[in-house]
């Protein structure tokens, strides 16, 4: 199974997780592009485990089935899951050490996307707000 590594932008956090790839996705909703700045990136790994600074993982509700996980140091985002535990960890595709060989396979709340927002991939499944609430069962 594949390794990957990697940690916020200060340091403070490393992290190991197994699985994930070779696709990541990308979500256009307001809360990412206002968490991150833009559209997160992110890919779904089978397991995270903090091998440094796990206390200063900083855990917040975005939304009622939403956490988000950042460095209370740096305030790097790190990660997405599911409120109830339920769902795959997603990784913050910037801060793996080596991102090589990913490609995006999905962007979501594509009626969110800002106009000049673009990506070279035509090939990635787009979803909708309502399609993507109703894949995870929060519509």
């Amino acid at each position: 199974m594949t390794v990957r590594t990697g940690g916020c932008a200060c340091g403070a956090v490393r992290y190991e997780a197994t699985g994930g790839g070779p696709e990541f996705d990308a979500c256009h909703c307001g809360n990412c592009r206002r968490w991150v700045g833009g559209p997160f990136l992110a890919m779904g790994v089978d397991s995270l485990r903090f091998a440094q600074g796990e206390e200063q993982v900083h855990v917040w509700a975005s939304s009622d089935w939403g956490h988000r996980l950042s460095c209370r140091t740096c305030g790097g985002a790190l990660a997405f899951r599911m409120a109830d535990g339920s769902g795959q960890p997603h990784l913050a595709v910037g801060t793996l050490d080596d991102p090589s060989g990913l490609t995006l396979g999905l962007e979501i709340y594509i009626d969110k996307k800002p106009e000049g927002y673009g990506f070279l991939s035509e090939t990635s499944k787009k979803m909708t707000e309502a399609e993507f609430l109703a894949m995870i069962g929060a519509a």
